[in-house]
């Protein structure tokens, strides 16, 4: 783990953020690539990109608000900090990173003080890969009819820079330590130290005796799931993209194959998601994004001619 990657100036740059942007970074020029290598306006996809940077960071926040199970964290937070609590030891609810106050008869930390506005520290952790790119896929369309560009090649365009994003992001999860799996005690387990993310939610479990010890070792979750958004980005850029039969088509790869995949990892995480139906909401959004990326195909693709 490396929450922090580096620090310039006393100012400390998170290792999620960090690699967020260098994600975002490549995605863009990828795109702007093959909008030159079309024909189409550059400008038009930086643009795109920069209103689907902060349109993606809001949605991702707003899922994970109210759809990872803390929605009700945020609100005592800033109505009766004592109804949140936090499994750490005395010392460290005493320490710089928390500055709680020690709950001897429950033995839990809770925050000293109201903290209306934690809901919006996104820059801290806490987004919801889907809630952004929900809300990046909605503005995105509002702003390219703006433009008079057509939706569908920007989203074959975005597609591949979107997976390649996705794959340097969940290295971010890596460093961060969110997104853990389940316990595992195969030979690519990883193992997290104390006081991680992995090691509050088993000793919350009462897989571990106190969040002081290392976590168990856990599923390589992150790392696999950033392997197949390169594979899914590889797919898409050298085999579909020069091979697409309508507009469209890429993107649609993409979705389809990115939900198959984030489907199937969700067996294996450990981490709070929240749930419905007995599957977690990233799994019922990856039920309705194939479907979705089905039907459309389905209805894009050329008819044979008779």
């Amino acid at each position: 783990m490396r929450p922090e990657l580096f620090n310039v100036f006393d100012i400390s740059f998170p290792a999620y953020f960090v690699l967020l942007i260098t994600g975002f970074t490549f995605a863009t020029v990828i795109a702007i690539v093959h909008a030159r290598k079309i024909g189409q306006n550059p400008d038009v996809i930086v643009d795109l990109a920069l209103a689907c940077l902060l349109l993606g960071v809001i949605g991702g926040r707003v899922f994970h608000v109210l759809f990872d199970g803390y929605f009700w964290d945020y609100v005592h937070l800033c109505t009766d900090p004592s109804k949140v609590d936090w499994p750490v030891s005395k010392a460290v609810c005493a320490s710089e990173r928390y500055r709680g106050v020690w709950d001897g008869l429950k033995g839990v930390c809770h925050p000293a003080e109201r903290m209306c506005f934690r809901w919006a520290e996104f820059w801290a952790g806490g987004l919801v890969y889907y809630g952004g790119l929900v809300f990046a896929i909605l503005g995105g369309i509002v702003l390219l009819k703006r433009d008079r560009f057509d939706p569908w090649k920007a989203a074959d365009l975005s597609a591949p820079g979107v997976a390649l994003g996705l794959a340097f992001g969940r290295i971010g999860c890596l460093l961060a330590g969110c997104c853990f799996g389940t316990p595992s005690t195969g030979p690519l387990a990883l193992f997290f130290p104390h006081h991680s993310p992995a090691s509050e939610a088993q000793a919350k479990a009462k897989l571990l005796g106190s969040v002081s010890l290392p976590a168990l070792s856990v599923h390589p979750t992150q790392v696999v799931e950033s392997l197949a958004s390169l594979a899914v980005a590889a797919f898409c850029l050298l085999w579909v993209h020069g091979r697409k039969r309508y507009d469209g088509e890429v993107f649609l790869w993409f979705l389809g194959l990115y939900g198959l995949a984030r489907f199937g990892l969700e067996f294996l995480r450990a981490d709070d998601r929240g749930s419905a139906g007995g599957l977690s909401t990233s799994q019922v959004i990856s039920l309705l994004l194939m479907g979705a990326a089905v039907l459309v195909h389905r209805r894009r693709l050329p008819r044979p001619v008779l």
